[in-house]
């Protein structure tokens, strides 16, 4: 019988890079993580709206460029990223949401964690493009939260909740034509992040994301176990 994996008491995951295409389960994924060893994720969506919000001088400049129609630079990213460090709940690990999104993002990174007990490790999860397709167009929402899916988990009835009869909907960027455009991006942009993490192997490790949502957590939990070395990771 195998020994159950170590939690936050006896070992500390460190930053973790969760990467992967739109719609493999990053956020659910991350949320488990967050949950099993008591470490914060780190959106950068929430960072620009929190200094926005405060009206802090890096959310007033990012509110000045964004009136002006233009996106947020890397480098106002990665202060507002470089502040949210100093906070004591990532002194054992946090993880990553949206960040980084680019090169030039991760070498910043790397930079800025030469002193950080652990270097940041990154898991891409994987998953076909034709069933990330499936996953996002099929999905449909009643007005309570309900989530079904027309191909993998679909209601009794065409359209109907199976639990309080209430219509179901699909959200306005659940389409073909959202996810392509999604999908662009993240060949343009993140696809290289992947690569350059992958060129640094001991940092990084792939996990097949087309599993139940159990065994995909299994499976990340393990790769970080290797990616640290950890004695219990079943080597």
């Amino acid at each position: 019988m195998s020994k159950p994996l170590p939690n936050a008491s006896d070992f500390l995951p460190g930053p973790v890079l969760l990467l992967g295409a739109p719609g493999v389960g990053k956020g659910t994924q991350a949320k488990r993580l967050m949950d099993e060893f008591n470490i914060p994720q780190i959106s950068t969506g929430d960072l620009l709206r929190e200094h926005r919000r405060n009206h802090t001088p890096l959310g007033m400049l990012a509110d000045e460029l964004m009136s002006q129609g233009k996106l947020v630079p890397d480098d106002l990213v990665n202060q507002m990223v470089a502040v949210r460090f100093q906070d004591p709940d990532t002194q054992h690990g946090y993880i990553l949401d949206g960040f980084p999104r680019t090169l030039n993002q991760a070498e910043w990174l790397d930079g800025q964690l030469v002193a950080y007990l652990l270097p940041v490790v990154a898991v891409n999860i994987v998953v076909d493009e034709k069933v990330l397709l499936e996953r996002i167009t099929g999905r449909r929402i009643s007005p309570a939260g309900r989530i079904y899916n027309i191909y993998t988990t679909p209601p009794k009835v065409e359209g109907i909740c199976d639990v309080d009869g209430s219509k179901l909907e699909q959200r306005a960027d659940d389409t073909e034509e959202v996810f392509h455009e999604r999908m662009k991006t993240f060949r343009v942009k993140t696809a290289a992040v992947i690569e350059y993490y992958r060129s640094h192997g001991n940092r990084f490790a792939e996990v097949d994301g087309d599993r139940p949502v159990d065994e995909v957590t299994k499976g990340i939990r393990a790769a970080l176990l290797k990616l640290r070395h950890h004695p219990e990771n079943g080597e």
